[in-house]
């Protein structure tokens, strides 16, 4: 447990949005198929868009933390998110459906992992990572929080009122902890006016190099893989053979892997670099991948895919920042992450619907396979932004 109370309540407040914002999707999603009787298509069509749309938001959330109102607009983002949640709850069009997605993506980029890392790093600086990793720490349990609840929920009282208990957690709690928490960081970060007309000058001079490229194109295709897997993850069990029951339970133990893959890397960041790890998340992932197409023939391998898969997400979530400031530099750092957060997210946005269109034509095991060839792309690309970091040592203009 950490002594930073401010920490504290951004790790409760990222736990409940995240649950709520994003894991609320692929938990309902044969639900919404069955009872709506909208394609998976057209589901998954809404979802793309909300991520596209955050894509595009990230560098603007980015400059606002830069400018020092990253606190407000969490806040107000984790608030008007629950508000979309009621409004979704009574849905019944289609059009209706989308322009709620639509919102929650403007809404996301203003308050998940993006933002509150940027802001944490803009902080405090170097020592930044010990309070991201407390942060994705708590908040790995956010699936694991989602997918049972939406499940017991839905079944008892119906999908409606789940997302409606869902909005109220976020309104009575997540968002006053949003709020002091990141009001409370906010302030230690002040930056000076000289560093203001910099931004306006500088902040755009880290595009020019081919690293920042290589680095957010892999970690984009990363986004593919991760994407299409949780979204589609109940459709791709199901095609398995893999009951539901064990599904909510294979998902369910997601977020205690990345938890635990976290930890692993705190206990062995002083022997392995921070290269060495992120590069072994790249080989877990596609291992992963590998392990649950065999699920088809041998079930029990869905339990190496939750362990290899949910570890390394985890700690991937917490060496983005790390490894973007390693060799993109410190200064301006919100605008420089919410400039890769454009591309991370938009391989999260294109993921839902890509999955789709790769299923219509050859299935679950052809959207398999295309994901470990992403994944191994993914991996020579970050092995080439490394080495051209290596080799000319970014500064921090």
């Amino acid at each position: 447990m950490t002594d930073d109370k401010p920490i504290l309540y951004l790790a409760i407040a990222q736990t409940l949005v995240w649950a709520g914002f994003y894991y609320l999707f692929p938990a309902l999603l044969l639900r919404w198929e069955t009872e709506l009787g909208w394609s998976k298509g057209e589901l998954t069509g809404a979802v793309t868009l909300a991520i596209f749309i955050s894509a595009l938001f990230a560098p603007i959330a980015g400059r606002i933390i830069d400018v020092g109102k990253g606190a407000l607009m969490m806040a107000s983002c984790s608030l008007l998110g629950a508000i979309c949640l009621i409004w979704l709850s009574v849905v019944t069009g289609k059009v209706e459906f989308f322009i709620i997605w639509a919102i929650l993506g403007i809404i996301m980029a203003g308050c998940l992992y993006e933002p509150c890392f940027a802001l944490i790093t803009r902080a405090k600086q170097e020592q930044a990572k010990q309070s991201i990793i407390f942060v994705s720490l708590v908040a790995g349990f956010a699936s694991t929080i989602c997918y049972p609840a939406i499940h017991s929920l839905s079944e008892s009282f119906g999908w409606r009122i789940a997302v409606q208990l869902f909005a109220a957690v976020v309104i009575l709690i997540a968002t006053p902890l949003m709020w002091m928490g990141a009001r409370a960081i906010e302030h230690r970060g002040q930056i000076s006016p000289a560093v203001h007309n910099e931004l306006v000058s500088q902040q755009r001079s880290f595009l020019k190099r081919p690293a920042f490229w290589f680095l957010a194109t892999a970690f984009m295709l990363l986004a593919v893989v991760h994407g299409v897997t949780i979204h589609h993850m109940f459709p791709i069990l199901a095609d398995r053979g893999i009951s539901a029951d064990s599904a909510v339970i294979a998902a369910s133990f997601i977020g205690p892997m990345q938890v635990a893959g976290r930890l692993a890397m705190m206990a062995a960041e002083r022997r392995i670099s921070v290269n060495g790890i992120t590069a072994s998340c790249f080989v877990f992932v596609t291992m992963a991948i590998i392990l649950l197409m065999g699920t088809t023939q041998v079930s029990t391998l869905l339990i190496g895919f939750v362990v290899l898969f949910g570890s390394a997400h985890g700690i991937i979530s917490i060496v983005r920042p790390v490894v973007a400031r390693d060799i993109l530099g410190g200064k301006n750092f919100g605008t420089r992450f919410g400039a890769m957060a454009l591309f991370y997210l938009a391989g999260s946005a294109s993921a839902p619907y890509l999955g789709s269109l790769i299923w219509s034509s050859g299935g679950y095991d052809l959207v398999l396979i295309t994901l470990i060839a992403l994944a191994l792309i993914a991996l020579a690309l970050y092995l080439v932004a490394y080495r051209i970091s290596t080799d000319n040592t970014p500064s921090d203009d």
